[in-house]
């Protein structure tokens, strides 16, 4: 299936770009918040507002492609075929709700199950970070100098908070090796924070919504983007996840390992 990745990636700077000012608007109006899985999954009347902006959207101008979405107006996807989208429409949506800062739109875009354009707008600074590894990536128009291979000692870390406080996996022997941890709610911005340095390491538990765009651009830099127990990613799968700098990667693989 033949593609023009430029164009795509053109759209969707386009379509965050919109999502960006509404999503900014929308926060100073009247906000009904309700919870999914318990009491700290929350989902707003705007999650649902953009999510069905989006995929409207993206229905218009590629008919043909499938959209695997956060709160259920996309399609049953069974299989990685042809043109796929993954759309989130507010990632962080905890922060939205009580802070009003650190959140994220974020629309990945693969094709037959390989990573095409990812697209990622931090809502709150307006800043877009997109590309793909056959463009190269962006911050908004200027183009990402990719960052450096550092290893764990040389990093930050971001690591969810429940994971963490439990220390699963025994996580914490990761932290104590590196230069600290950071915990920010929302998957969007700590790939901004990957791709610009700030960071080495994300490791969540991760829907693919949640990951879809990140890979997509962490990839393109050169990063790794791996499993827990270092098996192929299946993006039609919830699962542990370590994005990292490729030595970072391998130094928490071995780590987790050899708990």
């Amino acid at each position: 299936m033949n593609v023009d990745s430029k164009k795509i990636d053109a759209f969707l700077v386009e379509l965050l770009t919109q999502v960006g000012e509404n999503l900014r608007e929308d926060s100073i109006k009247k906000m009904s918040v309700g919870t999914k899985k318990n009491r700290n999954d929350l989902v707003t009347n705007f999650d649902k507002k953009t999510e069905k902006f989006i995929n409207t959207r993206i229905k218009e101008a590629y008919p043909e492609a499938t959209i695997v979405s956060e709160e259920g107006y996309g399609d049953l996807v069974k299989d990685m075929s042809g043109l796929v989208f993954f759309v989130d429409p507010i990632d962080g949506t905890m922060n939205f709700v009580k802070r009003g800062d650190d959140f994220a739109s974020m629309i990945g875009v693969y094709i037959d199950g390989e990573p095409l354009i990812g697209a990622i707008i931090d809502v709150t600074d307006n800043e877009i970070y997109h590309g793909g590894k056959e463009i190269g990536l962006f911050i908004d128009q200027k183009p990402i100098d990719i960052p450096k291979n550092l290893p764990l000692i040389e990093g930050l870390v971001d690591i969810s908070a429940p994971m963490a406080l439990a220390n699963k996996f025994d996580v914490q022997e990761v932290v104590k090796k590196s230069s600290g941890l950071r915990v920010y709610g929302s998957a969007g911005i700590i790939f901004g924070h990957l791709l610009t340095g700030k960071e080495v390491m994300y490791m969540s538990y991760l829907a693919p919504w949640d990951l879809a765009a990140g890979r997509v651009l962490c990839e393109a830099a050169g990063m790794s983007v791996v499993s827990i127990d270092d098996s192929p990613i299946n993006m039609l799968e919830s699962q542990v996840v370590i994005v990292g700098t490729q030595k970072v990667a391998s130094e928490a693989l071995k780590t987790l390992k050899a708990r």
